[in-house]
């Protein structure tokens, strides 16, 4: 049985509608994580969605962050607790868990922002300990915020101790998935430069591949073991008013239950 599941960080769900519907469409994921909402739950367009057959579980904040699970069948349960600020929203299909994050950016080594996001791995850490276990199939996905090493940047030396590319957060990320995960798409693509995050700051780096790979699918091994392929989609990021992510999708194939 295949399974698929897709991340994507719209950076704004109403402004990026139109590029997400559309995608479902093409790809028809069984789940697809969403980051960077903007919005209350209130404000989501869950019946754009349920129209092109998809449920919508949310959990917003005004203006800023916010995660949100789409899928074609309902959840079994869904866990949004550890933290306030509308980042993390967790829900079970077929005994599978679908974690999805949105990471803080960290701003600056300097900034009291940054210290705020090694914390948040060693919360995600302790919280992945204390309700699950890396035996259990299992996905953490989302705009997670860090490259984790120099294939994963487009210059790790200009790159180095940059937000995003900075020891003490690839430390951080390594020492959370140490608790269980392996990289679904260096599973399938170990040495391949690929992408997910394109700064519209910087002038042609879609064209110029000046990106990051920030957009992870992290699987415990006995569900990463089933993975068909893991793949990012640069389609939605050439689109007019795009987000500044793309999506990235994995595929499982799965036995049957029941």
């Amino acid at each position: 049985m295949s399974w698929k599941l897709a991340t994507f960080n719209v950076n704004g769900i109403r402004a990026r509608l139109p590029i997400v519907l559309a995608w479902l469409e093409k790809h028809r994921p069984d789940v697809l994580c969403l980051q960077e909402i903007k919005c209350r739950d209130s404000e989501f367009p869950g019946e754009a969605f349920r129209e092109v057959g998809y449920e919508s579980t949310v959990k917003g904040r005004k203006s800023q962050s916010g995660v949100a699970v789409l899928s074609r069948s309902s959840p079994e349960e869904v866990r949004t607790h550890f933290e306030e600020e509308a980042r993390l929203i967790a829900a079970s299909f077929s005994g599978i868990w679908v974690v999805n994050t949105y990471v803080p950016q960290g701003r600056d080594p300097q900034d009291p922002a940054f210290k705020a996001k090694i914390d948040f791995f060693k919360q995600l850490k302790e919280w992945f300990s204390l309700h699950f276990k890396p035996d259990q199939p299992l996905v953490w996905t989302g705009d997670i915020n860090v490259a984790p090493g120099p294939l994963d940047v487009f210059d790790p030396k200009r790159m180095e101790g940059k937000v995003g590319f900075h020891p003490e957060e690839r430390k951080a990320l390594a020492d959370t998935v140490s608790w269980g995960f392996e990289d679904v798409f260096r599973i399938h693509h170990p040495g391949e430069k690929q992408f997910t995050f394109w700064d519209y700051r910087i002038p042609s780096s879609l064209e110029k591949n000046l990106g990051w790979r920030l957009d992870h699918i992290w699987a415990t091994p006995g569900l990463a073991r089933l993975s068909r392929d893991c793949r990012v989609d640069e389609g939605p990021r050439a689109m007019d008013r795009p987000s500044d992510h793309t999506p990235v999708w994995v595929e499982f194939d799965l036995e049957p239950r029941g």
